[in-house]
C-alpha cells in the first residue's frame, strides 16, 4: 500500500505536495454538518459511530482534504472519570475540581476508557469509507487542557493561578494519563493512522512554566501509549506558544509540531524541521476575507514555503493555525486548497 501524503510529512520524507487538513474541518461551517446537525443532537453526532462517520467523511468527499479527523470531543475522558457532561450548547460539566477532596470522585484508570468506545467503532467503519489515499487522524486533548476543563469549564481565561492548588493538577493526571494513554490507543488499535494531542490551554503558560508542568505529564502519557502503540506517529499542538515553549518538547516522543499562526510559517519549518515535521499555519481570520485578498495572501504564503529547500517542504503538513472558524464561507475553504494545489502540484 502506498504511503498517504500525511504520513509522508510525518515521516519528514515526503516529495509530493504537501498534505492538507483543517482543524475542524468538519463543523459549523460546513452545510453537509448543518444539515446532519438539523436533526441530530451535537452528542448523538460524536457518540453513534454511524453519524460520527458520515460528519468526518464531510469535508473529504466535499472538498478533498487529504487527512480526516475522528468528528469527537476532547472532553469524554472527563465524561468517563465522572465529571459528567452535556451540551448547552457549550460543554458542561457537573462539577469542577476545586480541592483535594475532589479527586476522590474521579474515576481514573485504563479501564475506563472503555466509556470511549464509541470513537472505536467510527474509526473502524470511517476505514471502510476512507479513500486508500487518505490518512485518519485519531486526537485527544493534552493533560492541562483537559486540567484546565476539569477546573475551570473552559480552557478561555483559564485563571490558573486562582486553581492551581498545591498538587491538585497532578493529582488529576496521576488518574486521568492512564485513561488519555488507553484511549489514544483505542482510537489508533481501531485504525488511526496518528493521533493528535489538543493543548489548546497551554500558552497560558510561561515558557518555564510549559516546561515545569507540561512535559512530564506528557512524557507519561506517551510512554503508556508506546507500550501498547511503539509506531503510531504523535502530532502535538499547543496554541499562544512558541520556539522558547517548544524547546521543552525536545526530548519527547513527537513526530509532529502543530502551531498557531502567530509565527512567520517558512521561518518556523526552517527552523523546526530538523526536530519533527511541523504542522500549521494560515490564520483562520483570513478565510473570513473577500476572496481575492485571501488568495494574495495564501499565495505569497505559499510562495515563500515553496522557495524553501525540499528537505524542509518534506515536513510540512499544510493547514491553519487553529480550527475553521463558525461562519467561514465554504467558497473560501475551496480557494486555499486550490491555491496550495496549483502552487505545490
Amino acid at each position: 500500500m502506498n504511503e498517504t501524503l500525511l504520513m509522508a510529512a510525518l515521516a519528514r520524507r515526503n516529495t509530493s505536495r504537501p498534505p492538507v487538513w483543517f482543524m475542524r474541518q468538519a463543523g459549523r461551517y460546513h452545510a453537509h454538518y448543518q444539515a446532519l446537525r438539523a436533526r441530530h443532537d451535537f452528542i448523538d453526532l460524536c457518540k453513534k459511530p454511524a453519524l460520527a462517520c458520515e460528519v468526518t467523511m464531510g469535508p473529504i468527499e466535499d472538498f478533498g482534504f487529504d487527512a480526516a479527523i475522528l468528528f469527537s470531543d476532547l472532553l469524554f475522558p472527563l465524561e468517563a472519570m465522572g465529571m459528567g457532561l452535556r451540551y448547552a450548547p457549550g460543554p458542561l460539566l457537573d462539577w469542577h475540581l476545586r480541592a483535594h477532596d475532589d479527586l476522590q470522585r474521579l474515576q481514573g484508570g485504563e479501564a475506563r476508557a472503555a466509556h470511549m468506545d464509541f470513537q472505536a467503532e467510527a474509526i473502524r467503519l470511517l476505514k471502510t469509507r476512507l479513500p486508500t489515499d487518505r490518512a485518519l487522524i485519531g486526537f485527544v486533548g493534552g493533560p492541562f487542557t483537559l486540567f484546565a476543563y476539569a477546573a475551570a469549564g473552559s480552557h478561555q481565561g483559564f485563571a490558573k493561578d486562582a486553581v492551581m492548588v498545591p498538587g491538585l493538577y497532578e493529582g488529576f493526571c496521576e488518574q486521568l494519563l492512564p485513561l488519555l494513554a488507553a484511549n489514544m490507543a483505542l482510537q489508533a488499535e481501531a485504525g488511526a493512522d496518528c493521533v493528535a494531542l489538543f493543548d489548546t490551554a497551554a500558552g497560558v503558560l510561561s515558557p518555564a512554566q510549559f516546561a515545569a508542568q507540561i512535559v512530564g505529564p506528557l512524557r507519561e502519557v506517551i510512554r503508556l501509549f508506546r507500550a501498547r502503540c511503539p509506531k503510531t506517529p504523535l502530532i502535538y499542538y499547543s496554541r499562544d506558544t512558541g520556539p522558547q515553549h517548544w524547546q521543552a518538547l525536545r526530548g519527547l516522543d513527537i513526530q509532529c509540531l502543530g502551531v498557531d499562526w502567530r509565527h512567520d510559517l517558512a521561518a518556523t519549518l526552517t527552523e523546526q524541521t530538523p526536530h519533527w515535521a511541523v504542522q500549521g499555519n494560515i490564520d483562520p481570520e483570513w478565510l473570513h476575507l473577500p476572496s481575492a485578498e485571501l488568495e494574495t495572501r495564501v499565495r505569497a504564503v505559499f510562495e515563500r514555503v515553496r522557495a524553501l529547500p525540499a528537505a524542509v517542504r518534506a515536513a510540512w503538513v499544510c493547514g491553519l493555525g487553529h480550527g475553521v472558524l463558525q461562519h467561514t464561507p465554504e467558497d473560501n475553504v475551496r480557494l486555499v486548497l486550490r491555491v496550495q494545489r496549483e502552487i505545490f502540484g
